[in-house]
This record gives C-alpha cells, structure tokens and sequence, in this order.
C-alpha cells in the first residue's frame, strides 16, 4: 500500500505480517517445524478449526496461507457476521467450477462460531467430499460453538495466548519500523509500553491500535514524550476481553469459586474484580457466593450463608459501583471460612436415597391427625413430643425400612466438629456416625 493509503489504516493492520517468521507467539503452528507452515510449504493443506484469544493472529495466518498457496489452491474469504448461506453457497459452486478444472477451493470462514449448528451443517458434505478446504476461525470454544460432526471433519489448531513480553516486543518494532509513528516524533516511555502490553490481555490488536491512539493524541498535544502522566491524562485504557457470554466468562467464575474454596482471598477478589470490570452483573457473581456458602462450608460456619445473602441483599439495595466493596467483604469472609462439603454431601445421598424409594409410607405417629377418622387410623399415635422430653426423644424419623440411614455426617472442621458430638451423644446406639479420633 501507498503512504497516502497507510493513513487510513490502524497500526495493527499496517504492521500485519506478511511471512510466517514474522508471526509472534504461535511458533508450533508458524515456525520452522510449525504445522500449518509445513502443511503450506508441503502442498498438503488440511480443514482445521483455528481456535484461540481475540488478537492471537488467526486471520493474519490465514492471508499468510493465501499469499504462499500455489496455483493448485484458490483462497477465498467468507465472514460469517457479515454473509449468509446463500454466499456459502456461491462459495462451494465455486468450489466445483474449480475442481473441474484440477482446483481446490480454500475457504477461510472468519468467526464461525455466529453460524447456527444449522448453518455448519452445510460445510459436512463439501468437507467429506474434499470440494473444499475449510479453515475456520473462531474465539469461542469448539467444543461448544461448532457441530460436532464438522469438527470430526477438521484439525482443531489453537493458538495460544500472547504473553506480556511477545506484546511488548511488538510494540517496540512497532517504534521502529512504522513510518507514521516515527514522523510523530513523539518519544514513548518504556513504562507507557509496559502498561500497556499487561492490560492489553494478549490482544495484539488491541495494544498496537492504543498505542497509535496514545502517539497521535500526544503528538495534537504537541507533546514530544509519552509517558504515563501524558497516558493518564489523555484516559485511553483498553477495556480488556471479557465478555458475559464468553468463555472467559465461564474460566473467571470457576477461578473465582475455586480460589474461595482453596481459602486464598487474594486471588478470590482478583477473579471477582475481573468480572466486575468486565462488565459482568454483580447479582450473578452474588447468587454464586449464595450457594458456595452452602455447598462448601456449611455448618462448619454458619454465619457463611449469612454473609453471602447479605452481600446479595447488599448488591440490590446499594447497586454498583459501591457493592463491589459488599462483595469484596463477602468473598474475603468466604474464603477465610473454615470449608466442610458435608452439607453438600448429605444431599446427595438423601437426593438418592429418594429416587429409590421415592413411594415409602410417612410413619404413622409423624402424620397430622386432622380429623376423627384421621385419629381413629392411628394418625400421631406414638409420637412424642421432644419439647417434653427435654428437647430431644430417642426414636426415629424416618420410613421405617430405612430409619438408621445417616444422610447428613458432619466433619472435624469448624463448628461442624460440635454439631458431630452432639449428634453422636444425641443417637448414642441407634445411628452409626464415625467414632471420635
């Protein structure tokens, strides 16, 4: 492209890579040894599925592939937020026109993930019968996105997430080797640039455009250096990846609750943050703190459950952005809390022991005898009230063919360990809990 034509486009566009070697952080598909590059540079291009983080290089691999095909392959692009099934199907009698003449169609779908299970289903007979050579390109998960029987059909290649030190290298070449940035003349701090790699979340898209956002603002402000006080002024942040739909959705909420449950507080706000910056609703993030309290530390504190609802109480009543401290609370308590599963666990078992013997008779002395007739069938017969007993009567509850069942065994962890005693001094003889270590 002509220096006139450069203007209009983004540096991330202007310093696309035009060679495999010039591909940073995805060295096991691009570089010497790298699969793509030896399916390219053999004539044996395959259908594969490239999956990975926004700014990872995918389509960039894609226009390497077309630029280095010979003339057995013919490329073509097809987006999928954009076209239809309709265009696909231009595409694959493309594909037969070609294939008559000793050709094969090599179709690149960008974001397949946004067609239906419907739509992908077009792809099965053209990919079987090697019409065409399908190299999709999505950063959702295939495993969820794409028709299983299409990705039988295909090579899953992933890329892998750019580090903090790949980004950084990029925008230093980025420096040098741009001719609108140098004609700036603005000088970029070191700082600026490493601020920049670590909240870019590994999107090369997103730094390299931020970073020519910041230099064309320093330079309006006829600033000749860009550092991070001219950065902060001029309040440009990317605004990171995260999205309520995407897997990172689902990756951050499991680190969030497993970090709660490993008891590390530190790494529980950082996940929890992340989400919140992200945009994510903080109600989703509470109710999950409602049944964490519950499913991993029960008993052996109380006052959990507690905490989580109000915390959820907290976030309807207050309301973003002054919850995020309710919730940081919440989640600090939470992981801090002694963790016992037993609550979880009892169920469980009580949840199966329901499912097989879902029809067993409520014991008679248990039933309400609301009438006369209810009372002469023995209704309430037997029961003895414990209040008069001292707050407790040593007989059982259950339906009589499984009355010793032991549902609920607490642990040794946090208050549970009384609620163990009690109950053994309680059942003392009638039900089997474990003996005191």
């Amino acid at each position: 492209m002509s220096i006139s034509e450069m203007n209009w486009y983004p540096l991330s566009e202007r310093l696309r890579p035009r060679e495999f070697d010039d591909v940073v952080g995805q060295e096991h598909l691009t570089g010497n040894k790298g699969i793509i590059r030896g399916a390219v540079e053999s004539g044996k291009l395959f259908s594969m599925i490239l999956y990975g983080p926004p700014g990872t290089g995918k389509t960039t691999i894609g226009e390497i592939i077309k630029s280095k095909l010979g003339n057995r392959y013919h490329f073509e692009f097809f987006s999928a937020s954009l076209q239809g099934t309709g265009d696909l199907k231009k595409h694959f009698e493309h594909g037969e026109r070609l294939k008559r003449v000793g050709q094969q169609l090599v179709l690149f779908v960008d974001e397949i993930h946004r067609l239906n299970k419907s739509q992908q289903d077009v792809f099965l007979p053209v990919t079987e019968k090697g019409l065409i050579i399908l190299i999709g390109a999505t950063t959702e998960n295939p495993s969820f996105e794409v028709n299983p029987a299409l990705l039988s059909r295909c090579r899953l290649v992933i890329l892998k997430n750019l580090k903090r030190e790949d980004i950084a290298n990029l925008l230093r070449k980025a420096m040098e080797k741009d001719s609108l940035l140098r004609e700036s003349n603005v000088k970029v701090d070191e700082d600026v640039i490493e601020v920049i790699s670590q909240s870019s979340g590994g999107d090369a898209r997103i730094a390299l455009n931020l970073l020519d956002t910041l230099v064309e603002s320093a330079a309006a402000l006829d600033r000749s250096v860009l550092d991070l006080e001219v950065m902060n002024e001029l309040s440009v942040l990317p605004s990171g990846r995260y999205t309520k739909k995407g897997e990172e959705h689902y990756d951050l909420i499991s680190a969030f609750i497993k970090s709660m449950r490993g008891s590390d507080p530190d790494a529980a706000l950082y996940y929890m943050l992340r989400m919140l910056e992200g945009g994510e609703d903080p109600k989703f993030i509470a109710r999950r703190m409602v049944i964490f309290s519950s499913e991993d530390i029960g008993l052996s504190d109380p006052m959990a459950l507690v905490v989580a609802n109000a915390a959820f109480e907290a976030v309807n009543n207050v309301g973003l952005p002054e919850c995020k401290l309710n919730l940081s609370e919440a989640a600090i308590y939470l992981s801090v809390a002694t963790k016992s599963n037993r609550t979880y666990s009892a169920m469980s078992k009580a949840q199966e022991s329901v499912k097989k013997t879902p029809n067993l008779e409520v014991p008679l002395k248990l039933r309400n005898a609301v009438t006369k007739v209810m009372k002469e069938m023995g209704y309430s017969k037997g029961y003895n009230y414990p209040h008069s007993s001292g707050g407790f009567s040593r007989e059982f509850y259950l339906p009589e063919s499984i009355e010793e069942e032991v549902f609920y065994v607490p642990g040794e962890n946090g208050k549970e360990k009384l609620v163990l005693q009690r109950l053994r001094s309680l059942w003392k003889g009638m039900k089997n809990y474990p003996e005191e270590k």
